[in-house]
């Protein structure tokens, strides 16, 4: 039987989550947003099919914030959309996964390889409170002018400086430096720009 990890703490879990802390997903708010999202992002990949310049409401809907001139290619997978800022100008390519639990920023003029997963939820290492389904989140921040290759990840906490390179297929693990080249897995910086 799971333990009551929040005995003495009376915020939801919904609060919990929005704080940064542990939290388990079983609010009904926390299944409303997911559901919304889940929803417009549908509208808008239906919609980008007939007319991308007529889908951007629908993705302005969804975002917390969409820069002018930004354009997505659906599909688009997130947790709520409203966790996530994309700057003026950044293109983003077919099938970005962004679980924005905790804020995910995407910079002016990035662009972003398709199959890029921006992932901000954690975890538990230790084994019973992972059963427990305890979860937490940490924010993302890409900079400006950063182009993430094609199946780049990208891990909880992690920030990316302005004009770096993340080469196809690279895990970052670690924040990553501006006017760099990070490639692998982990990620590390092997050129300078």
């Amino acid at each position: 039987m799971p333990m009551d990890h929040f005995a003495d703490d009376p915020r939801t879990n919904l609060e919990r989550m929005l704080a940064g802390d542990l939290y388990i997903a079983d609010d009904p708010e926390i299944a409303r947003r997911q559901q919304r999202a889940v929803c417009l992002a549908a509208r808008y990949q239906a919609a980008y099919a007939e007319d991308a310049d007529a889908a951007r409401p629908i993705l302005v809907e969804l975002l917390g914030s969409l820069g002018d001139e930004a354009h997505v290619r659906p599909p688009l997978y997130v947790d709520y959309g409203s966790n996530i800022t994309i700057g003026a100008r950044t293109f983003v390519n077919y099938n970005l996964t962004a679980l924005d639990v905790a804020a995910i920023t995407i910079g002016d003029d990035c662009q972003v390889g398709p199959n890029v997963q921006l992932l901000s939820p954690t975890h538990p290492l230790e084994p019973q409170p992972r059963r427990d389904k305890l979860e937490a989140a940490k924010p993302i921040t890409i900079g400006d002018n950063v182009w993430l290759g094609g199946g780049a990840i990208v891990l909880p906490g992690v920030t990316i400086g302005d004009n770096s390179v993340i080469g196809a297929g690279a895990v970052v693990t670690k924040d990553v430096p501006a006017n760099v080249v990070a490639v692998g897995n982990p990620a590390r910086p092997v050129r300078d720009l």
